[in-house]
């Protein structure tokens, strides 16, 4: 997923980088003699009008905000008017000139035979000229760049061609997003899957055993049990703040605790500037829940676990350790390459996520060994963007 990320990336820069070489030339062959002052203000702003643009045409070109994208693309190309048009005719245009609109349907019907960039000599009857560019995204033509101008010159038509392929990036990038949303919600599907079997059978369990012993600890677990399970499975938001999920551990914890008693000790270490920490949501929950189940569970004598989270300068640093049973590192490092039968699935799938949002290096560190425990750390940069924390 990252090396996909990356080209695509190294694409769309490389498509600004020919626009403005292109928008460079065109001043060079009007006479400019030198690249300082005019010529560097123009080459920004043709960097700010691509970076505009992007924004606006990441829903794909069916999007709604694709006409905001054709006026910048329009004072990006200098021409008359832009119209951005779709796989489905869907047209987005700007400009000062009324009435295109059926021209750019037109002008995309013959650039779609053609598969290349065409010039329109006032197209029937058209006052302006036209060149259409198709936007080409794996061998096919998902949409056309229309630019109308009086005349259309070579350097229109070239540049009309650059941001056209410069177009079908960012509609790729719009795919990658999909894609990446519909991974992390399979992952968190896969989560809940998880969590679903082995701790509701247990923590209902452990309900019922005080119903009439302690009626009024088997109502306080109940509604830890229900605090749990309403964060768990909620719909939205792939991302929380360390705070909530701490809360909702909290609840789990409490539920461990009925049925472990005495033999489960919990410790937590918390700098109070963590607790807004913004990270992915269900990333800390599934390493306590991993310390329990796989830890502390298979021993007879329970145990101990401690979370701390600390301040590191750029980032927040979270670990979830625990004294367990412990496992041998190569199959550590076997069920996080490759997996395994569904044990762990918790570890893998927090590692996985965790790599696909911050990079190789934003990985899980787990220390372990049979009969030693297991310390699990994972380091969420503060500075991220702004995300959606899913609150209901």
């Amino acid at each position: 997923m990252n090396d996909v990320v990356l080209a695509a990336v190294l694409g769309v820069l490389g498509g600004i980088v020919l626009v403005v070489l292109l928008l460079l030339a065109r001043r060079l062959a009007r006479g400019t003699t030198h690249l300082g002052g005019p010529a560097d203000l123009a080459a920004h702003r043709a960097l700010h009008q691509a970076s505009l643009a992007a924004r606006h045409l990441r829903g794909g070109l069916s999007g709604p905000d694709v006409a905001r994208a054709a006026r910048h693309l329009r004072v990006l190309l200098g021409s008359t008017a832009v119209a951005i048009v779709g796989a489905d005719d869907a047209v987005a245009i700007d400009g000062p000139v009324d009435g295109l609109e059926a021209a750019a349907v037109r002008i995309t019907e013959r650039v779609r035979g053609t598969r290349r960039p065409q010039v329109f000599p006032h197209p029937e009857g058209e006052e302006l000229e036209a060149v259409g560019a198709p936007i080409l995204v794996d061998g096919q033509v998902v949409g056309v760049v229309v630019a109308f101008a009086t005349p259309v010159r070579a350097a229109l038509v070239r540049a009309a061609g650059e941001v056209a392929e410069w177009c079908a990036a960012q509609v790729e990038l719009s795919g990658l997003d999909a894609s990446r949303t519909a991974l992390a919600e399979a992952e968190l599907r896969s989560l809940r899957a998880q969590i679903s079997p082995h701790f509701i059978y247990n923590a209902l369990t452990a309900i019922a055993s005080f119903i009439h012993a302690d009626p009024e600890r088997a109502r306080d677990l109940v509604l830890d049990f229900a605090d749990f399970t309403r964060y768990s499975f909620r719909r939205q938001g792939e991302f929380t703040t360390l705070a909530e999920e701490l809360q909702s551990i909290h609840s789990y914890l409490t539920l461990e605790r009925a049925r472990f008693g005495d033999r489960l000790e919990v410790t937590l270490q918390i700098a109070p500037e963590t607790l807004t920490t913004v990270i992915p949501f269900l990333s800390v929950q599934p390493l306590v829940e991993n310390a329990v189940r796989h830890g502390l569970e298979p021993g007879e004598g329970g145990g101990s676990i401690r979370i701390i989270a600390n301040d590191d300068a750029t980032h927040t640093e979270i670990t979830v350790e625990d004294d367990g049973v412990g496992m041998d590192p190569e199959s550590l490092r076997a069920l996080l390459t490759v997996g395994d039968d569904g044990a762990h699935v918790g570890l893998r799938n927090v590692d996985t996520r965790l790599r696909q949002m911050y990079g190789a290096e934003g990985g899980l560190v787990v220390e372990t060994n049979t009969g030693a425990g297991t310390l699990v750390r994972m380091r969420v940069p503060k500075s991220q963007p702004q995300h959606d924390l899913g609150h209901e």
